[in-house]
């Protein structure tokens, strides 16, 4: 189980680092690599960014909790 855990929290969080740097950054960034400059000169947000922006909470979340059921785990 402690195993399980632990390739959960590696895969989210390389997720959560790929998913960030897919944000619209506020200049010369990252996340303009992936298309995050080309973006920001139409302005507003897009149905994308929203999606985007609710992927990463909840892969966020997930992370979160796996955090805490591993402490858990390794507490007991």
């Amino acid at each position: 189980m402690k195993l399980a855990l632990s390739i959960f929290l590696i895969i989210t969080s390389v997720l959560m680092i790929l998913l960030v740097l897919l944000h619209k950054g506020k200049g010369a960034g990252l996340s303009d690599l992936f298309g995050g400059g080309i973006s920001s000169n139409y302005g507003g947000s897009s149905v994308v960014e929203k999606n985007l922006d609710r992927i990463t909470i909840v892969i966020g979340g997930l992370w979160f909790a796996g955090v805490i059921a591993l402490s858990l785990l390794l507490k007991g």
